[in-house]
């Protein structure tokens, strides 16, 4: 009876030091006046895998802009008026305002959007609109292939590239992988400036001599040689053909639905508002 009274003593004792014992602060890592930088706060700062040299001077580089950005903040404090202050408080609390407001319509409206948009929306929408879609650019529809001169099969390869029947295009995909490059999507429209980049034979100044509707050729370069089938081109400021535009009006038709999405709920809730008598007008 003695031994557990008093190992149920024992037991209070250690238990009354843990009590009474001051809790652990975090580990400071640096000052600036009363404010504190703990380690903490940087324990996910420096990306996995970092080297010992590049983590201490991602820590050094954060540390100094933090300590900066105190060291201003309370200069700041001191030496601003209290009318600037105040002007800066009021713009902090419509900031907050605002981002709180913004951040819960955008909500709502995700979820309440229909995002489904048509052909025939799309086509309505670019028929009211033709006249403001005027290419930056000429639009070029072609197909190359780009192969090495050796190749034993390059005969073949270009009639077949030549009359490019559907029994061709599937021949010619198979054949594919002793293409350097190439692109078969002939119907597609594509920026010239996409032809510079994967035409490098050609560019602003010889553009005129290569890129002409219905023109075929040939051009040798010091070991490949370019296949080029130039289907249509249309000049800079002519009328954007749909086919280009399809994902932009798209996009349009969606972002027009969020504005008025947005307006009708707003609307709803100030008249939920009125209607619960939670927002009124002193006359």
């Amino acid at each position: 009876m003695i031994k557990a009274l008093q190992y149920l003593v024992l037991i209070l004792v250690v238990s009354s030091c843990s009590y009474f014992k001051k809790p652990q602060e975090p580990e400071a890592i640096a000052r600036v006046g009363d404010m504190y930088l703990y380690k903490s706060d940087i324990a996910d700062l420096v990306p996995k895998g970092t080297s010992k040299n590049d983590s201490i001077a991602i820590v050094k580089s954060y540390i100094g802009r933090w300590a900066t950005q105190k060291i201003l903040y309370n200069a700041a404090e001191y030496n601003l008026s209290d009318s600037q202050m105040d002007g800066f408080t009021d713009l902090i609390n419509q900031y907050k305002i605002d981002l709180y407001t913004k951040g819960y319509l955008e909500e709502l409206v995700k979820q309440q959007i229909d995002t489904i948009v048509t052909e025939a929306q799309i086509n309505s929408y670019y028929d009211s609109n033709k006249q403001y879609f005027k290419n930056s650019s000429e639009l070029i529809k072609l197909r190359y292939i780009n192969l090495v001169k050796e190749n034993q099969k390059f005969d073949k390869i270009r009639t077949k590239f030549s009359s490019f029947t559907k029994k061709d295009k599937k021949d010619l995909q198979e054949l594919a992988i002793q293409f350097k490059s190439y692109a078969f999507n002939d119907s597609m429209w594509v920026d010239i400036n996409q032809v510079y980049e994967k035409l490098p034979f050609i560019n602003v100044n010889n553009k005129d001599k290569y890129i002409v509707s219905g023109i075929d050729f040939q051009y040798p370069d010091s070991t490949t040689v370019w296949l080029v089938k130039v289907n249509n081109v249309l000049s800079k400021n002519e009328a954007t053909p749909l086919q280009f535009l399809k994902p932009t009006i798209k996009q349009v038709i969606i972002n027009k639905r969020k504005l008025e999405l947005v307006k009708t709920i707003e609307k709803e809730i100030t008249n939920d508002a009125i209607k619960n008598n939670k927002y009124e007008i002193y006359k």
